[in-house]
């Protein structure tokens, strides 16, 4: 599958709009260009986009639009807060003429009961940059969203926090999974709401790419 560098798709998706109004409970924060690009260059190289691609909690649309820009066909975007989806849909209209060539569909819904069902026989591949449990009665959110990565998908790219590696491959072994790549990235959050005290902090987060079992259990729309 081809597609634009790594670089001219992170270029495209710095034009899309971030939060106006982010919520902190739901940790709202613009996934960074380049680390959309770098994830979604490597599927692409993995041949993990010539199925169904996923973007669950999809925010802003930053991980949806980057795989229809990288050449997925199939691209849903699920997010439960309507606003949120919104702004995803004004994104992706902004950065059309950039040449998305699939499919790309927006759906209001709980991510953690994904208000969606794919073929049997259709690959998944699942991008998503959950929350990672910062905020104060948030705690394990990310493990919400592998519960559900582990019943939709073959193959998944997800975000989390410094130190979560053991965590994740743990997870991972218990489902029968294999990590089969992890890597860190700078995660640059500017100063969005009252607690911050600085006016741009760097945090340290892990990707992780994981191959699911064969017996994944369908979702039903």
């Amino acid at each position: 599958m081809s597609g634009p560098s790594r670089r001219t798709l992170a270029r495209a998706l710095e034009t899309l709009e971030d939060f106006a109004d982010p919520s902190p409970e739901l940790e709202q924060y613009l996934t960074p260009p380049e680390i959309a690009a770098h994830i979604c260059h490597q599927a692409r190289l993995q041949a993990d986009l010539e199925g169904w691609v996923v973007d669950l909690g999809t925010g802003t649309g930053m991980f949806a639009i980057a795989a229809s820009l990288a050449g997925a066909d199939r691209v849903v975007g699920i997010d439960i807060d309507a606003d949120a989806l919104e702004l995803a849909r004004a994104n992706a209209a902004r950065i059309d003429e950039a040449g998305g060539r699939g499919v790309l569909e927006w759906v209001q819904g709980d991510v953690t009961r994904p208000p969606f069902s794919t073929p049997d026989d259709a690959a998944v591949t699942v991008l998503s940059n959950p929350p990672f449990g910062a905020q104060r009665g948030n705690r394990h959110a990310d493990r919400a969203f592998l519960e559900t990565v582990r019943e939709v998908a073959d193959v998944s790219y997800t975000i989390h926090n410094e130190g979560s590696q053991e965590f994740v491959e743990s997870f991972a072994a218990d489902a029968g999974a294999d990590v089969t790549h992890a890597f860190r990235a700078e995660f640059p959050i500017a100063k969005r709401f009252e607690f911050h005290t600085d006016a741009q902090r760097t945090l340290e987060a892990e990707v992780f790419r994981i191959e699911w079992s064969d017996d994944r259990v369908g979702t039903d729309g």
